[in-house]
C-alpha cells in the first residue's frame, strides 16, 4: 500500500472506524467463514492489513495467537486502544516484520483492494515466506467480471475476477482450497469474494 493510500487513509480514519470498524458491520457469513478458517489453522495468526483491529480482537477472542499489523498509525493507535492485550503493529504487508514460517495463517480480509496487478504479487510473496509449510491465507476483496479499478470510498481500489486472483495467489506458491463469491441483489454492498490458499511446500514452490 503506498504512501498516498496511507494518507487517505489516515484522513478518513475516524469516519472509517466509526462505520466499519467493530464487527457489528461484518457480514455473518464472513464470521462464520474467518471463523472456521481460524478454528482450523495450527500455529500463530497474522491480520494482515487490520484496520482498525476488530478481526485480530475477533480472532483474539477465540483464543488465538494473533498479531495485526496496518500501515495506518492511527488505525493502530485506535486497535490498542480498543482492543488492550491484542498485540498491534504499524507495518507493510509488502514487507512483514517476521520470519520464514512464522505463521500457521494469515488473514487478508480487504488489505489487498488497493494494489492494482502490477503490485500485488509483493504482498502475497512475503505472506508466503512468512506461512509455515502448509499454512494458509484467507483473501477477502471486490469481485467483479474483469480486473479494474474503481472509484473506492477512500482511494483507488480494484475488483478481480476470482479466477484472476487465484492465478496470482497459484504463482505466488499457493494452492486454491476454496472459493466463495457473494452478489447482493440490490448491488449494495457490493460484490464480495473469498479465496482460502495453502501455502505449497517450498520444494514444490515456484
Amino acid at each position: 500500500m503506498g504512501t498516498s493510500v496511507e494518507a487517505a487513509y489516515t484522513d478518513r480514519a475516524a469516519e472509517y472506524v466509526e462505520h466499519l470498524g467493530t464487527m457489528a458491520s461484518v457480514h455473518p457469513s464472513d464470521v462464520q467463514l474467518v471463523g472456521a478458517w481460524a478454528a482450523s489453522v495450527e500455529g500463530a495468526l497474522l491480520d494482515a492489513g487490520c484496520g482498525p483491529g476488530h478481526w485480530t480482537a475477533f480472532l483474539a477472542e477465540q483464543a488465538r495467537d494473533v498479531r495485526g499489523i496496518d500501515a495506518v498509525p492511527t488505525f493502530i493507535d485506535h486497535a490498542r486502544q480498543a482492543f488492550p492485550g491484542v498485540p498491534f503493529t504499524t507495518g507493510s504487508i509488502d514487507a512483514l516484520d517476521a520470519g520464514p514460517g512464522t505463521f500457521g495463517g494469515v488473514l487478508a480480509w480487504y488489505s489487498l483492494i488497493h494494489h492494482d496487478p502490477g503490485s500485488i504479487r509483493r504482498p502475497l510473496d512475503e505472506f508466503a515466506r512468512v506461512l509455515g509449510p502448509g499454512g494458509t491465507l484467507l483473501v477477502g476483496f471486490f469481485v467483479g467480471p474483469v480486473v479494474e479499478a474503481f472509484d473506492h470510498a477512500v482511494v483507488t481500489a480494484w475488483r478481480w475476477p476470482a479466477e484472476a486472483l487465484e492465478q496470482e495467489l497459484q504463482a505466488a506458491g499457493f494452492d486454491i482450497v476454496e472459493t466463495h463469491t457473494r452478489i447482493a441483489a440490490t448491488g449494495t454492498p457490493r460484490p464480495h469474494g473469498a479465496v482460502l490458499a495453502r501455502r505449497r511446500d517450498s520444494a514444490r514452490r515456484g
